[in-house]
């Protein structure tokens, strides 16, 4: 499997963006999010975990994106196809790097716009104080949704990772029954789970959330911890682990012995209501549709408190859209989601399963692959 990108594949990015900033006069495009930055360039590091520096990119009406970067950034940079690479010695307690910023942006666009992503799942990765300073030379506005528009449709390169981090974590789940005992608590688990996940050849696994209980568990976002698996617990194990930068976001629930009847039953409908996203998600349908397709089978309820029954899928672990009743993004070839239903079972408990698919012109395609009967553990 290929690592990184042609220069093809960015260049082709970075001219889409710049014909929808033409769309609505927008003279630059500011940056400074790890996703965003890396969308355009390939940057990829563990670095950005540090918020100590302000990292950006800028996006012009014509011509490759220039970036403005620390100087302890530069090597790296220069390794991607990346020729303007402008820097400054950070952390620079009185000027870091908003000034050279101003500059640049000055050369490139003049007086013109400088649009920067503000929508939902958005945010600046830059001080406040100094946001202001650039205000003071530079009229600032919305992008208009450019950065969601152009990732929310992947390329056959992306696809391809994405599809990739989906068999390391199948291969990963494969081996949870050769580990995972009653007895063990999640904790132990939890780290031979992540250790799995590496040796099946994920670059990392930056989100693991995990369930225990009789029948389901309470939440799905609670940090592993001390208590022990019982005969008849349904375990369950959701990763984002990634692989060069892409993420895959499915899990698996397992049974301790024989599940209860009422956990078998939820399961079922967990499963037919995920087959019925995957029927509905076709070129056209909306994200409300997903939503209405999978909830006609496991019902709302409290199962619904998680908010959602899937969203986008790719550099982070979850994207737009999200697959709620009042979200009517429409969908096209090209988009990463998961299918993520949830159901209610017994005193507050739920179970979730989780899925991803590829929009094609003609119909769904799976990415990971699809569970169908509960797995015991013995």
């Amino acid at each position: 499997m290929q690592r990184g990108f042609t220069d093809a594949e960015f260049d082709a990015r970075t001219k889409r963006a710049q014909a929808l900033m033409a769309k609505y006069d927008i003279a630059a495009l500011l940056l400074t999010t790890e996703p965003d930055v890396r969308y355009f360039t390939g940057f990829l590091t563990q670095f950005w975990q540090s918020p100590t520096r302000p990292w950006f990119l800028i996006v012009p009406a014509s011509g490759k994106p220039i970036a403005v970067i620390p100087a302890i950034g530069q090597a790296l940079m220069n390794t991607t196809w990346i020729d303007d690479i402008r820097t400054w010695a950070s952390p620079d307690l009185t000027d870091d790097g908003v000034t050279l910023l101003a500059d640049t942006l000055t050369e490139i666009a003049g007086q013109g716009r400088i649009a920067i992503p503000d929508g939902h799942e958005t945010h600046i990765r830059m001080p406040f104080a100094d946001v202001t300073k650039l205000a003071t030379r530079h009229v600032l506005t919305s992008d208009k949704g450019i950065m969601r528009e152009l990732r929310m449709v992947k390329s056959d390169a992306e696809v391809d990772k994405i599809r990739h981090a989906c068999t390391i974590a199948g291969t990963a789940f494969d081996a949870v029954k050769s580990f995972a005992r009653v007895g063990m608590t999640q904790s132990q688990i939890n780290r031979q789970f992540q250790s799995a996940c590496l040796d099946s050849g994920a670059d990392s696994v930056p989100y693991v959330a995990m369930g225990l209980g009789p029948c389901g568990y309470f939440d799905v976002i609670s940090p592993a911890g001390d208590n022990q698996a019982q005969s008849g617990d349904i375990l369950m194990l959701d990763t984002g682990l990634m692989w060069d930068g892409y993420f895959c976001d499915y899990d698996r629930n397992f049974s301790f012995g024989r599940a209860d009847p009422c956990a078998i039953s939820a399961y079922d409908r967990l499963i037919d209501a995920t087959a019925a996203g995957l029927t509905a998600a076709v070129v056209g349908a909306t994200a409300a549709d997903l939503f209405h397709a999978m909830a006609k089978i496991t019902g709302a309820g409290k199962a619904m408190e998680a908010g959602r029954f899937g969203h986008g899928l790719g550099t982070q672990l979850t994207e737009w859209p999200s697959f709620i009743p009042t979200d009517h993004t429409e969908l096209t070839e090209g988009m990463v989601l998961t299918l993520e239903p949830s159901i209610e079972t017994i005193d507050g408990r739920i179970l979730v399963h989780e899925e991803n698919i590829v929009i094609r012109a003609n119909g769904a395609q799976k990415l990971s692959p699809f569970a169908t009967e509960l797995p015991v553990i013995a």
